[in-house]
C-alpha cells in the first residue's frame, strides 16, 4: 500500500485521529482488512455516495495544545457530510459535549462538508487521562466522538516546526490587535439593528499567502454563522483583500437576538493546514442584534 501522508492523515483526522504515521498506516490496513472481507462475503463494496441533504454530522477532534497557563485546548472541527444541507442544531440534546456541557462553545450552525478547527474546548492543566464526548444528532443520525490529550494527538497550529510556517494574521483595525491560529474568546463584539447591514471590516497580512496572492498579503477571506437564531446572509462570504490587506463585506440578520460569526483565513497550506492544523486562523466574532 502507498503511503501518501497528506490525504491519509486527512482521513485519519476526519475521524478523531492523528498525524502519526504508524497509527495511520495501522488504520488503514485494518480497514483495507475489513473492507476485502465483506467484499467476499456480501460482494463488491461501494464507497458512501456524497448525499445533497439526509446524512449525519460528526465531530471531528482535530488534536490538542498546550497554552501558556498550563492549561490545554483541544481544537475541534466537524464533517457535515451532506453536500448542500446546512444544519441548525441548537446546543441541548442534539448538540452536547459530555461531562460538564451541554454548552462548551461548539458551533449550532453546520455548514456543509469538512470544517477544520473552528472552535476550542479548554480543559484544566490536571485533566489527565479523562475525556469528554461530543454527541450530535442531525437527520436523525446519531454520532459521538471522544476528545482526549492522548499524546500521539499533540498539534501546533501556531507555527509549524518544520519548516517555520505561521498563521496568516488578522487585524480589526489596520494597527489593531492581532488575531492568529485557532480562535479563542471573541475577536470583536459589535452591535447592529436588524434593518441595517452590518459592516466588516478586517486586514489580512501572511508569510505565506495563498497561491496567486501578492506577497505579505492573505488570501481571500471566509465568513460564515457559527451560532445564532436567523440565517446571515453576506455581501460576500469571500472577500478579497486590496493592496492593504483590506478586506470588507457586509452581513445581514433575519431575526434579531446574539450571533457569532466566524472568519477564517488561510494560506497556501489550504483549509485545516493541509490536515496537519497549521497554518490558518480562525476568529470568532460576537454581534447582538436589536429588533
Amino acid at each position: 500500500m502507498r503511503w501518501n501522508s497528506r490525504s491519509e492523515s486527512r482521513r485519519w483526522q476526519v475521524l478523531g485521529g492523528s498525524r502519526s504515521l504508524p497509527i495511520a498506516i495501522t488504520f488503514a490496513v485494518v480497514v483495507g482488512s475489513v473492507v476485502a472481507i465483506a467484499a467476499q462475503t456480501r460482494g463488491q463494496v461501494e464507497p458512501e455516495p456524497v448525499r445533497e441533504s439526509g446524512q449525519s454530522v460528526t465531530g471531528a477532534l482535530e488534536g490538542w495544545y498546550q497554552n501558556p497557563d498550563g492549561s490545554y485546548s483541544l481544537l475541534m472541527g466537524y464533517f457535515n457530510r451532506n453536500s448542500g444541507e446546512t444544519l441548525e442544531i441548537p446546543v441541548g440534546p442534539n448538540n452536547r459535549i459530555d461531562p460538564g456541557g451541554p454548552d462548551q462553545g461548539q458551533p449550532t450552525t453546520f455548514l456543509p462538508r469538512r470544517q477544520w478547527g473552528v472552535f476550542r474546548v479548554v480543559v484544566p492543566k490536571d485533566f489527565g487521562t479523562r475525556k469528554l464526548t461530543w454527541t450530535i444528532v442531525a437527520n436523525g443520525q446519531t454520532t459521538s466522538i471522544p476528545m482526549s490529550l492522548n499524546p500521539l494527538w499533540v498539534v501546533e497550529p501556531f507555527k509549524d516546526a518544520g519548516n517555520g510556517n505561521t498563521p496568516p494574521v488578522i487585524k480589526f483595525e489596520s494597527g489593531g490587535a492581532s488575531f492568529t491560529g485557532p480562535p479563542h474568546g471573541f475577536a470583536r463584539t459589535l452591535t447592529t439593528k436588524l434593518a441595517e447591514p452590518l459592516s466588516l471590516a478586517v486586514w489580512v497580512s501572511d508569510d505565506k499567502p495563498l497561491r496567486g496572492g501578492r506577497g505579505g498579503v492573505g488570501g481571500p477571506l471566509a465568513w460564515s454563522k457559527f451560532r445564532g437564531p436567523g440565517a446571515v446572509t453576506f455581501e460576500n462570504a469571500k472577500p478579497a483583500p486590496d493592496a492593504d490587506g483590506k478586506a470588507v463585506t457586509t452581513a445581514k440578520f433575519a431575526l434579531p437576538g446574539d450571533y457569532i460569526l466566524r472568519a477564517q483565513a488561510n494560506d497556501a497550506t489550504g483549509d485545516g493546514g493541509d490536515g496537519f492544523q497549521c497554518c490558518w486562523t480562525n476568529v470568532h466574532v460576537k454581534v447582538t442584534v436589536s429588533p
